[in-house]
């Protein structure tokens, strides 16, 4: 799994959820740096995110996707779109609040509870499975959330339970098997220098 490289938003905390953003040039920078980690490695899908920070990272990184799927899109934030934990916690006059724990409502966009987006990932699992099957690796590019919230269905976790996986942007992550019982096999690897 890769995670995007940094956008101006991810740099700056805003939620980011369904608005089309760039990758910044420390992102494309570290989305290139991800290439060394896959080059001479052979998969037997790359799905990505529809979204251009995924479909650019996936390219910096060296990876052509097959499918592209809005069930890899980042998790819906509703009316919390584009806006920082700091600012919602003054807007709600809740120095807590958390989005794992929060009710999503609707704003430009319906807005996803993590159950909701677990429903997305558990399709993306499906849509692996025939090649995991059959012994091939898979490679997915997308968002912070919505792979974490993937990690956590992965595991047989509650999609809450992402709250547990800190994912930087342009970072690798593996998920694979010990025996037959699922496991994170890589979280959160930096590409390497050069």
């Amino acid at each position: 799994m890769l995670r995007h490289g940094q956008t101006a938003w991810s740099k700056s905390g805003q939620h980011t959820g369904r608005t089309d953003i760039g990758l910044t040039q420390d992102g494309r920078a570290a989305a290139k740096a991800l290439a060394p980690h896959l080059r001479g490695h052979e998969f037997g899908l790359v799905a990505c995110s529809p979204l251009s920070r995924a479909q650019d990272t996936a390219a910096l990184a060296g990876l052509r996707p097959q499918v592209i799927t809005d069930d890899l899109l980042e998790w819906d934030y509703g009316a919390f779109e584009g806006r920082t934990t700091t600012q919602i916690r003054e807007d709600l006059a809740d120095p807590g609040w958390v989005i794992w724990d929060a009710q999503i409502p609707s704003g430009q966009t319906p807005g996803e509870q993590p159950e909701d987006v677990a429903k997305r990932c558990f399709r993306v699992i499906e849509l692996c499975r025939p090649y995991l099957d059959r012994g091939e690796d898979v490679a997915l590019v997308a968002h912070g959330h919505v792979l974490r919230i993937l990690t956590a269905t992965w595991l047989g976790l509650p999609a809450r339970d992402g709250r547990l996986f800190a994912l930087e942007t342009g970072t690798v992550s593996m998920l694979g098997f010990e025996r037959t019982q699922p496991v994170i096999s890589l979280w959160n690897a930096p590409g390497l220098p050069g």
